[in-house]
């Protein structure tokens, strides 16, 4: 069964193999204490999944669950998925296959 995530009163329920993470928050200064402002900062490649799809879908039409589930942290693709807004909450929509290892 797939996990939602929940904001306010919106439930996202991502479909097949998609996850949906809240991305771990950009590092404010540097090692060396430089206060960095916000366009200077990276966009961090870990996050936290807070819902999973229902699985891959087999050739024969069976589902195969997925590996990663709800509160696992993970890190990903810098370039994956799609952002998205949901209130005040942002998100990160992603194939299960943008995720590169859990840790």
């Amino acid at each position: 069964m797939a996990k939602k995530a929940k904001s306010g009163g919106t439930k996202l329920v991502p479909l097949g193999d998609k996850v949906v993470l809240r991305r771990q928050e950009a590092e404010s200064t540097t090692a060396g204490g430089i206060v960095l402002p916000d366009s200077a900062k990276d966009k961090p490649q870990r996050g936290e999944v807070v819902a999973v799809g229902d699985g891959h879908t087999k050739d024969d039409g069976s589902k195969v669950a997925l590996t990663v589930k709800e509160g696992d942290r993970v890190i990903f693709s810098s370039y994956a998925g799609d952002e998205i807004k949901v209130g005040d909450d942002e998100f990160l929509l992603l194939r299960e296959g943008d995720i590169l290892a859990t840790y």
